[in-house]
């Protein structure tokens, strides 16, 4: 508990990551007014830093890592979101839990984070796809889907996102904010050795 509350930035950005995939869940959708306050609080907690405001609150980046930790959110989702494969909500969540890490722990501590994190969520993203898929036992429209989607990819994101806007309606949807809160915070508990 104590870790909690001097780390107080951890566990604004973790609550916000949570209602977030829980909004995801229910309205396949992460919406504005949650991921643009989320990437611009984190570069003002990284601003007040950079003037000494927040030391008491073991900050130890500022404006500059919490730039860099936007640019990587948005850089490692952007392809992905640029073929259809994902809404911009979940690229702009990723962008805000980039912008608090890179303010909290700054550029050589948050940008492997960030990285880390987004990694947890891409594994925990493939297996409950996997769940999804022996669930509805539709293995060849999902394994026509996918050399789709991989055919797309070679073909360039101009077409591939059209191709993907035609097969959505055809598609099972994942909401990946929710894969993407669980790395974030699997990530960070794995980190810190938090005792929940």
């Amino acid at each position: 508990m104590n870790f909690i509350l001097s780390h107080w930035p951890l566990t604004i950005i973790c609550a916000a990551m949570i209602l977030a995939a829980v909004i995801d869940g229910w309205k396949l959708k992460v919406p504005n007014w949650l991921t643009f306050p989320l990437v611009l609080s984190g570069w003002l907690l990284g601003l007040l830093n950079n003037f000494g405001l927040l030391a008491e609150a073991g900050f130890d980046g500022g404006i500059g890592g919490a730039l860099a930790g936007t640019a990587l959110g948005f850089v490692l989702l952007f392809p992905v979101y640029s073929i259809g494969g994902m809404g911009a909500g979940d690229v702009k969540m990723q962008m805000g839990f980039g912008s608090w890490i890179g303010a909290f722990y700054g550029y050589k501590d948050g940008l492997p984070i960030i990285w880390w994190a987004f990694v947890f969520g891409a594994v925990i993203g493939g297996v409950i796809a996997l769940g999804m898929i022996l669930a509805r036992g539709k293995w060849r429209q999902n394994l026509a889907n996918t050399r789709d989607i991989l055919g797309d990819l070679l073909r360039g994101a101009g077409q591939a996102a059209e191709k993907a806007g035609q097969r959505k309606p055809r598609m099972h949807l994942l909401p990946y904010g929710i894969p993407l809160c669980l790395g974030f915070i699997s990530y960070l508990v794995y980190l810190n050795g938090w005792g929940f």
